[in-house]
């Protein structure tokens, strides 16, 4: 049964931030951990984690599997109130992929870990820098499954569509599941 603050989150202004962790370089679970424990050192409230998910690396531009890049790690973190403003937590995750040895030599390449932020409360943004809603967020199974898991019956801000709509209808390739840790 949903409580009261989930119900909100779906259908009201979002008191919340949703952001899209991966990784395929390195140890891609000790990653995400890392990064997880780089928000809350950054002073972001973690809320709540999605399971982990295991994506096949896809073509930025074309959407299609590629066998060149290992697969990804995914995961989405639900960040609660206070939040600086969009700006300001775009950077924060910066500053936290810059210490996590993530380089942007190709774009779309392999990477030790990955942060976006998909929405922020109720901001919208299209500036060079920084995009709200996350224009692909729709196009993308990896962040949909994980997204979904937390928050199904949230209303995409400008689609008007919930999330687990979205993920009806999106065409994307590649194979996303549900990650386990294998047993030592």
């Amino acid at each position: 049964m949903r409580t009261q603050d989930e119900m909100k989150v779906s259908t009201g202004p979002l008191p919340v931030a949703y952001v899209s962790m991966g990784s395929n370089l390195g140890d891609r679970a000790g990653n995400l951990l890392l990064a997880v424990r780089g928000m809350l050192e950054a002073g972001l409230a973690v809320n709540r984690l999605s399971s982990v998910y295991e994506t096949e690396a896809v073509d930025k531009f074309s959407h299609a599997v590629s066998s060149e890049n290992p697969s990804f790690l995914n995961m989405v973190a639900e960040l609660r109130n206070p939040l600086p403003p969009p700006e300001q937590l775009l950077a924060r995750l910066l500053r936290i992929e810059f210490a996590l040895g993530r380089t942007r030599e190709m774009p779309g390449g392999p990477r030790t870990i990955d942060l976006d932020l998909l929405l922020c409360a109720d901001h919208r943004r299209d500036t060079e820098y920084l995009t709200l809603p996350h224009p692909r967020l729709h196009l993308r199974r990896f962040v949909l499954e994980p997204l979904a898991e937390l928050v199904p019956q949230l209303i995409h801000p400008t689609l008007h569509r919930s999330v687990s709509e979205l993920l009806t209808a999106v065409n994307d390739e590649a194979t996303v599941k549900r990650w386990f840790p294998e047993a030592p």
